[in-house]
Protein backbone atom coordinates (compact mmCIF):
# COMPACT_ATOMS: atom_id res chain seq x y z
CA UNK A 1 0.00 0.00 0.00
CA UNK A 2 1.38 3.60 -0.82
CA UNK A 3 1.12 5.71 2.14
CA UNK A 4 1.96 9.31 0.73
CA UNK A 5 -0.97 9.10 -1.50
CA UNK A 6 -3.65 9.27 1.01
CA UNK A 7 -2.93 12.78 3.12
CA UNK A 8 -2.95 13.86 -0.74
CA UNK A 9 -5.69 12.84 -2.10
CA UNK A 10 -7.00 13.92 1.62
CA UNK A 11 -6.83 17.11 1.21
CA UNK A 12 -7.92 17.37 -2.44
CA UNK A 13 -11.30 15.82 -2.21
CA UNK A 14 -12.37 17.39 0.75
CA UNK A 15 -11.72 21.57 -0.21
CA UNK A 16 -12.85 20.51 -4.03
CA UNK A 17 -16.42 21.15 -3.28
CA UNK A 18 -15.25 24.81 -1.41
CA UNK A 19 -13.07 25.45 -4.57
CA UNK A 20 -15.62 25.65 -6.62
CA UNK A 21 -17.81 28.18 -4.32
CA UNK A 22 -15.48 30.39 -3.66
CA UNK A 23 -14.54 31.11 -6.90
CA UNK A 24 -18.02 31.78 -7.62
CA UNK A 25 -18.08 34.43 -4.64
CA UNK A 26 -15.93 36.88 -6.09
CA UNK A 27 -16.41 40.24 -7.08
CA UNK A 28 -15.64 40.67 -10.29
CA UNK A 29 -12.48 41.96 -12.22
CA UNK A 30 -11.30 43.05 -15.59
CA UNK A 31 -8.31 41.42 -17.44
CA UNK A 32 -6.37 42.29 -20.02
CA UNK A 33 -4.68 39.90 -22.64
CA UNK A 34 -1.17 39.51 -21.11
CA UNK A 35 -3.73 37.76 -18.30
CA UNK A 36 -5.28 35.64 -20.34
CA UNK A 37 -2.40 34.04 -21.90
CA UNK A 38 -0.53 34.21 -18.45
CA UNK A 39 -3.29 31.65 -17.11
CA UNK A 40 -3.91 29.85 -20.11
CA UNK A 41 -0.19 28.70 -21.02
CA UNK A 42 0.19 27.77 -17.13
CA UNK A 43 -2.82 25.54 -17.21
CA UNK A 44 -1.94 23.96 -20.26
CA UNK A 45 1.61 23.40 -19.05
CA UNK A 46 0.30 22.05 -15.63
CA UNK A 47 -2.26 19.81 -17.55
CA UNK A 48 0.43 18.35 -19.77
CA UNK A 49 2.70 17.56 -16.33
CA UNK A 50 0.19 16.15 -14.22
CA UNK A 51 -3.76 15.30 -15.92
CA UNK A 52 -4.25 12.06 -15.19
CA UNK A 53 -4.36 10.95 -18.90
CA UNK A 54 -1.94 12.37 -20.68
CA UNK A 55 -3.31 12.15 -24.28
CA UNK A 56 -6.58 13.76 -23.30
CA UNK A 57 -4.25 17.17 -21.99
CA UNK A 58 -2.64 16.96 -25.63
CA UNK A 59 -5.99 17.18 -27.14
CA UNK A 60 -7.03 20.15 -24.65
CA UNK A 61 -4.16 22.27 -25.43
CA UNK A 62 -4.35 21.65 -29.19
CA UNK A 63 -8.11 22.77 -28.73
CA UNK A 64 -7.29 26.30 -26.76
CA UNK A 65 -4.90 26.89 -29.07
CA UNK A 66 -6.83 26.52 -31.86
CA UNK A 67 -9.56 28.86 -29.86
CA UNK A 68 -6.65 31.28 -29.34
CA UNK A 69 -6.07 31.41 -32.96
CA UNK A 70 -9.57 32.08 -33.82
CA UNK A 71 -9.60 35.08 -31.41
CA UNK A 72 -12.55 33.48 -28.98
CA UNK A 73 -11.15 34.90 -26.22
CA UNK A 74 -9.97 38.36 -27.52
CA UNK A 75 -13.14 40.02 -26.67
CA UNK A 76 -13.06 38.26 -22.90
CA UNK A 77 -12.54 40.99 -20.14
CA UNK A 78 -14.16 40.04 -17.35
CA UNK A 79 -12.34 37.57 -15.18
CA UNK A 80 -15.15 35.53 -13.55
CA UNK A 81 -16.64 35.31 -17.73
CA UNK A 82 -13.00 33.87 -18.65
CA UNK A 83 -12.52 31.51 -16.32
CA UNK A 84 -15.80 29.58 -16.68
CA UNK A 85 -15.49 29.42 -20.79
CA UNK A 86 -11.63 28.50 -19.91
CA UNK A 87 -13.26 25.40 -17.79
CA UNK A 88 -16.20 24.71 -20.34
CA UNK A 89 -13.78 24.80 -23.31
CA UNK A 90 -11.54 22.21 -21.09
CA UNK A 91 -14.45 20.08 -19.78
CA UNK A 92 -15.88 20.21 -23.92
CA UNK A 93 -12.86 17.93 -24.47
CA UNK A 94 -12.07 16.10 -21.34
CA UNK A 95 -15.70 15.25 -20.29
CA UNK A 96 -14.10 16.27 -16.41
CA UNK A 97 -16.16 17.60 -14.18
CA UNK A 98 -13.69 17.75 -11.48
CA UNK A 99 -10.97 19.89 -13.85
CA UNK A 100 -12.01 23.66 -13.47
CA UNK A 101 -10.39 26.77 -13.27
CA UNK A 102 -11.40 29.65 -10.84
CA UNK A 103 -10.77 33.72 -10.36
CA UNK A 104 -9.90 35.17 -7.17
CA UNK A 105 -10.18 38.88 -6.67
CA UNK A 106 -7.34 38.82 -4.02
CA UNK A 107 -3.81 38.06 -5.38
CA UNK A 108 -3.28 34.32 -4.74
CA UNK A 109 0.46 34.13 -3.37
CA UNK A 110 3.25 31.87 -4.83
CA UNK A 111 3.90 29.46 -2.24
CA UNK A 112 6.28 26.40 -2.86
CA UNK A 113 3.97 23.26 -3.38
CA UNK A 114 4.21 20.60 -0.54
CA UNK A 115 2.74 17.00 -0.45
CA UNK A 116 2.41 17.21 3.30
CA UNK A 117 0.16 19.39 5.52
CA UNK A 118 2.27 21.60 8.50
CA UNK A 119 0.78 21.16 11.35
CA UNK A 120 -0.86 24.15 11.90
CA UNK A 121 -2.82 23.42 8.38
CA UNK A 122 -3.86 20.12 10.34
CA UNK A 123 -5.02 21.08 13.54
CA UNK A 124 -7.02 24.15 11.15
CA UNK A 125 -8.41 21.66 8.83
CA UNK A 126 -9.65 19.23 11.64
CA UNK A 127 -11.33 22.72 13.92
CA UNK A 128 -13.39 23.88 10.75
CA UNK A 129 -14.32 19.87 10.57
CA UNK A 130 -15.27 19.67 13.96
CA UNK A 131 -17.48 22.92 13.42
CA UNK A 132 -19.47 21.30 10.94
CA UNK A 133 -19.74 18.06 13.16
CA UNK A 134 -17.35 15.90 10.25
CA UNK A 135 -19.94 16.20 8.07
CA UNK A 136 -22.98 14.80 9.92
CA UNK A 137 -25.72 16.85 9.62
CA UNK A 138 -27.99 14.98 11.78
CA UNK A 139 -28.65 10.95 12.89
CA UNK A 140 -32.08 10.05 14.39
CA UNK A 141 -34.82 7.30 13.89
CA UNK A 142 -37.72 7.59 11.88
CA UNK A 143 -40.48 6.14 12.21
CA UNK A 144 -40.73 2.11 11.84
CA UNK A 145 -37.40 2.06 13.44
CA UNK A 146 -35.35 2.94 10.42
CA UNK A 147 -32.54 4.51 10.71
CA UNK A 148 -31.38 8.08 9.25
CA UNK A 149 -27.91 9.89 8.54
CA UNK A 150 -28.43 12.84 6.47
CA UNK A 151 -24.43 12.90 5.73
CA UNK A 152 -22.92 15.82 4.25
CA UNK A 153 -18.85 14.78 3.43
CA UNK A 154 -17.16 12.19 4.13
CA UNK A 155 -14.28 14.29 6.18
CA UNK A 156 -10.76 13.01 7.72
CA UNK A 157 -11.32 9.23 9.23
CA UNK A 158 -9.12 9.53 11.89
CA UNK A 159 -9.89 12.80 13.02
CA UNK A 160 -13.74 11.88 12.70
CA UNK A 161 -14.02 7.89 13.92
CA UNK A 162 -15.30 8.91 17.09
CA UNK A 163 -18.10 10.72 15.35
CA UNK A 164 -18.30 7.57 12.75
CA UNK A 165 -18.57 5.52 16.09
CA UNK A 166 -21.25 7.43 17.80
CA UNK A 167 -23.48 8.05 14.88
CA UNK A 168 -23.50 4.25 13.97
CA UNK A 169 -24.35 3.03 17.73
CA UNK A 170 -27.12 5.71 17.68
CA UNK A 171 -28.70 3.93 14.65
CA UNK A 172 -27.41 0.44 15.36
CA UNK A 173 -30.48 -1.27 16.67
CA UNK A 174 -33.06 0.16 13.70
CA UNK A 175 -34.10 -2.13 11.43
CA UNK A 176 -32.68 -0.15 7.65
CA UNK A 177 -30.59 2.32 7.47
CA UNK A 178 -30.64 5.44 5.07
CA UNK A 179 -28.03 7.62 4.36
CA UNK A 180 -29.04 10.93 2.93
CA UNK A 181 -26.13 11.96 0.16
CA UNK A 182 -28.11 13.92 -1.41
CA UNK A 183 -25.91 17.41 -0.29
CA UNK A 184 -23.03 15.37 -0.65
CA UNK A 185 -20.17 17.07 -2.56
CA UNK A 186 -17.74 14.29 -1.85
CA UNK A 187 -14.45 14.13 0.79
CA UNK A 188 -11.92 11.17 1.74
CA UNK A 189 -11.62 7.73 0.51
CA UNK A 190 -10.52 6.48 3.68
CA UNK A 191 -13.82 8.30 5.32
CA UNK A 192 -15.72 6.27 2.43
CA UNK A 193 -13.69 3.05 3.63
CA UNK A 194 -14.11 3.59 7.49
CA UNK A 195 -17.96 4.34 7.10
CA UNK A 196 -18.38 1.13 4.62
CA UNK A 197 -16.76 -1.67 6.73
CA UNK A 198 -20.06 -0.81 9.23
CA UNK A 199 -21.79 -2.21 7.02
CA UNK A 200 -19.61 -5.54 6.16
CA UNK A 201 -18.54 -8.55 7.65
CA UNK A 202 -15.60 -9.11 9.29
CA UNK A 203 -14.07 -10.08 5.90
CA UNK A 204 -12.23 -7.36 4.44
CA UNK A 205 -13.84 -5.99 1.22
CA UNK A 206 -12.45 -4.27 -1.40
CA UNK A 207 -14.35 -1.38 -2.11
CA UNK A 208 -12.40 0.99 -4.97
CA UNK A 209 -8.66 1.32 -5.92
CA UNK A 210 -7.45 5.38 -6.69
CA UNK A 211 -4.68 5.45 -9.44
CA UNK A 212 -2.29 8.40 -9.20
CA UNK A 213 -0.27 9.32 -12.49
CA UNK A 214 2.12 11.17 -10.56
CA UNK A 215 4.48 8.05 -9.87
CA UNK A 216 2.01 5.65 -11.30
CA UNK A 217 1.03 4.58 -7.96
CA UNK A 218 -2.20 3.02 -6.52
CA UNK A 219 -3.64 2.84 -3.27
CA UNK A 220 -6.54 0.05 -2.43
CA UNK A 221 -9.52 1.18 -0.18
CA UNK A 222 -10.61 -2.25 1.90
CA UNK A 223 -13.36 -2.48 4.41
CA UNK A 224 -11.88 -2.80 7.93
CA UNK A 225 -12.54 -6.03 10.16
CA UNK A 226 -12.83 -4.35 13.33
CA UNK A 227 -14.40 -0.92 13.78
CA UNK A 228 -14.91 1.02 17.15
CA UNK A 229 -18.58 1.03 16.68
CA UNK A 230 -21.13 -1.89 16.70
CA UNK A 231 -21.16 -3.05 12.92
CA UNK A 232 -24.74 -2.91 11.36
CA UNK A 233 -25.07 -6.57 10.45
CA UNK A 234 -26.65 -7.37 6.98
CA UNK A 235 -30.01 -4.86 7.47
CA UNK A 236 -31.02 -3.00 4.12
CA UNK A 237 -28.97 -0.11 3.47
CA UNK A 238 -30.70 2.53 1.27
CA UNK A 239 -28.70 5.66 0.14
CA UNK A 240 -30.42 9.03 -0.98
CA UNK A 241 -28.83 10.64 -4.09
CA UNK A 242 -29.23 13.95 -6.14
CA UNK A 243 -27.54 15.23 -8.96
CA UNK A 244 -25.47 17.69 -6.33
CA UNK A 245 -23.67 13.65 -5.11
CA UNK A 246 -20.70 14.27 -6.30
CA UNK A 247 -17.25 12.67 -5.88
CA UNK A 248 -16.86 10.36 -2.82
CA UNK A 249 -20.42 10.65 -2.30
CA UNK A 250 -20.97 9.00 -5.63
CA UNK A 251 -18.18 6.46 -4.78
CA UNK A 252 -19.95 5.61 -1.64
CA UNK A 253 -23.00 4.82 -3.84
CA UNK A 254 -20.95 3.08 -6.55
CA UNK A 255 -19.33 0.96 -4.49
CA UNK A 256 -22.36 -0.14 -2.53
CA UNK A 257 -24.85 -0.42 -5.64
CA UNK A 258 -22.16 -2.60 -7.32
CA UNK A 259 -21.60 -4.70 -4.43
CA UNK A 260 -25.41 -5.12 -4.00
CA UNK A 261 -25.18 -4.14 -0.60
CA UNK A 262 -27.28 -0.58 -0.65
CA UNK A 263 -30.53 0.34 -3.05
CA UNK A 264 -29.66 4.04 -4.43
CA UNK A 265 -32.65 6.50 -4.82
CA UNK A 266 -33.27 9.62 -6.25
CA UNK A 267 -31.28 10.92 -8.94
CA UNK A 268 -28.41 10.75 -11.37
CA UNK A 269 -25.28 11.92 -9.30
CA UNK A 270 -22.49 14.92 -10.73
CA UNK A 271 -20.09 12.40 -12.79
CA UNK A 272 -17.02 13.13 -10.67
CA UNK A 273 -14.48 10.66 -10.16
CA UNK A 274 -10.56 12.06 -10.42
CA UNK A 275 -9.05 13.17 -7.32
CA UNK A 276 -6.67 15.71 -8.07
CA UNK A 277 -5.06 19.16 -6.52
CA UNK A 278 -5.57 22.88 -6.38
CA UNK A 279 -2.95 24.72 -7.66
CA UNK A 280 -1.94 28.22 -8.49
CA UNK A 281 -1.80 29.54 -12.25
CA UNK A 282 -2.05 33.04 -12.35
CA UNK A 283 -2.03 36.46 -9.69
CA UNK A 284 -5.84 35.59 -10.09
CA UNK A 285 -6.84 32.55 -11.10
CA UNK A 286 -6.52 28.61 -9.94
CA UNK A 287 -7.44 25.49 -11.45
CA UNK A 288 -8.12 21.99 -10.23
CA UNK A 289 -6.05 19.63 -12.27
CA UNK A 290 -7.62 15.73 -11.46
CA UNK A 291 -4.03 13.83 -11.48
CA UNK A 292 -5.68 10.08 -10.60
CA UNK A 293 -8.81 8.13 -11.24
CA UNK A 294 -10.94 5.32 -9.40
CA UNK A 295 -11.17 2.00 -10.36
CA UNK A 296 -13.92 -0.23 -9.40
CA UNK A 297 -12.55 -3.78 -8.50
CA UNK A 298 -16.03 -4.72 -10.16
CA UNK A 299 -16.85 -2.72 -13.17
CA UNK A 300 -12.92 -2.33 -13.64
CA UNK A 301 -14.29 1.53 -14.24
CA UNK A 302 -16.14 4.67 -12.12
CA UNK A 303 -18.55 7.14 -12.68
CA UNK A 304 -16.84 9.88 -14.29
CA UNK A 305 -19.04 11.80 -16.98
CA UNK A 306 -22.12 9.61 -16.25
CA UNK A 307 -22.72 9.69 -12.58
CA UNK A 308 -23.97 7.05 -10.61
CA UNK A 309 -27.57 5.58 -11.44
CA UNK A 310 -29.97 5.16 -8.96
CA UNK A 311 -32.13 1.35 -8.75
CA UNK A 312 -34.87 4.01 -8.10
CA UNK A 313 -35.15 6.70 -9.78
CA UNK A 314 -37.51 9.57 -7.98
CA UNK A 315 -36.55 13.62 -7.75
CA UNK A 316 -34.24 14.07 -5.17
CA UNK A 317 -37.71 15.97 -2.88
CA UNK A 318 -39.06 12.70 -3.19
CA UNK A 319 -36.17 10.43 -2.23
CA UNK A 320 -36.55 10.40 1.28
CA UNK A 321 -40.43 9.55 1.33
CA UNK A 322 -39.24 7.04 -1.11
CA UNK A 323 -36.89 4.98 0.63
CA UNK A 324 -38.49 5.18 4.08
CA UNK A 325 -42.03 3.92 2.23
CA UNK A 326 -39.55 0.89 1.20
CA UNK A 327 -37.88 0.30 3.72
CA UNK A 328 -40.94 -0.16 5.94
CA UNK A 329 -42.82 -2.35 3.77
CA UNK A 330 -39.64 -4.68 3.47
CA UNK A 331 -39.54 -5.18 7.03
CA UNK A 332 -43.98 -5.44 7.52
CA UNK A 333 -43.42 -8.47 4.46
CA UNK A 334 -40.44 -10.28 6.53
CA UNK A 335 -42.11 -10.73 9.80
CA UNK A 336 -44.25 -13.01 11.19
CA UNK A 337 -45.28 -10.49 13.92
CA UNK A 338 -49.49 -9.73 12.96
CA UNK A 339 -48.94 -7.12 15.58
CA UNK A 340 -46.21 -5.37 14.19
CA UNK A 341 -47.26 -5.98 10.60
CA UNK A 342 -50.05 -4.20 10.84
CA UNK A 343 -48.26 -1.31 12.62
CA UNK A 344 -46.50 -1.16 9.84
CA UNK A 345 -49.06 -0.88 7.00
CA UNK A 346 -50.76 2.01 9.01
CA UNK A 347 -47.93 3.54 9.02
CA UNK A 348 -47.10 3.78 5.66
CA UNK A 349 -50.42 4.82 4.81
CA UNK A 350 -50.13 7.70 7.26
CA UNK A 351 -46.59 8.42 5.14
CA UNK A 352 -48.25 8.30 2.03
CA UNK A 353 -50.52 10.72 2.89
CA UNK A 354 -48.24 13.15 3.86
CA UNK A 355 -47.47 15.99 1.48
Amino acid sequence: MINIILPIVLIILITVSSFAQQGAEQPDKVIDGAARTEAIDTVLKKLNDAYVFPDIAKKMEADIRTRLQNKEYDTVTSAKSFAQKLTNDLQSVSRDKHLRVRYFFEPIPVVEERKEPTTEEKENQNRRLREINFGFERVERLQGNIGYIDLRGFSDPEAGAETVAAAMSLIANTDALIFDLRQNGGGSPAMVALISSYLFGDKPVLLNTLYLREGNKTQEFWTKADVAGKKYGNKDIYVLTSNRTFSAAEEFSYNLKNLKRATIVGETTGGGAHPGRVVRISEHFKAFIPHGRAISPITKTNWEGTGVEPDVKVSKEEALKTAHLMAINKIAEKTSDAQLKNALKQLTVQLQNKN
